[in-house]
């Protein structure tokens, strides 16, 4: 599947314009690391571009994945890909045994943390977020209340990077797409 194709196919089952941003934040996070990783940046960057596609048609578990995994697999997607999608919902009870897996897992809460962070700072700019007010964030409970933060750490130690690195690599990567992103 080509990027144009990923996107025709978001953009059909994803409406909200949120929900499209953060697939975008979370392809580029995914292209970022598959760069780091040396990895294969279309595969990796259609990954995370798809991981929610699926998710306002059927956001309840254990619908949410497994239908998109429906969707792709009836368009000829490579296997690797849907696996890799599946895996980072827990309900799918698939092993992140592969880099792949490991980053769309590590990046996924993380760039909905840093677009929160991004929007309560006075710039509303994610150039403005650093990796200490990050931290502080994710220890504030009522901050971002749905956002897994063990996800975000245990991501973090997945990929063999501290906590540090891991949120400035996103945030970097986020940079890149910032003016895709309104932040």
């Amino acid at each position: 599947m080509t990027r144009e194709e990923a996107l025709e196919l978001l953009h059909t089952y994803t409406p909200s314009k949120n929900l499209r941003k953060h697939a975008y934040a979370v392809e580029a996070a995914m292209r970022h690391y598959a760069r780091h990783f040396r990895e294969d940046e279309e595969r990796w960057g259609l990954v995370g571009l798809l991981h929610d596609f699926d998710y306002e048609r059927w956001p309840n578990p254990p619908e949410h994945t497994r239908e998109g995994a429906k969707i792709l697999r009836e368009r000829g997607v490579d296997e690797e890909v849907v696996e890799a999608i599946l895996s980072h919902a827990e309900w799918n009870d698939i092993r992140r045994d592969t880099p792949l897996k490991r980053a769309l897992f590590a990046v996924d809460e993380l760039c909905g943390f840093l677009t929160a962070v991004s929007l309560v700072r006075p710039s509303k700019q994610i150039a403005d977020v650093k990796v200490k007010s990050v931290k502080k964030k994710m220890k504030d409970k009522g901050f971002a209340r749905a956002v897994k933060r063990e996800d975000i750490t245990t991501g973090a130690e997945s990929l063999g990077l501290s906590l540090e690195e891991h949120i400035q690599h996103t945030t970097e990567a986020l940079q890149g797409i910032s003016d895709v992103l309104g932040l």
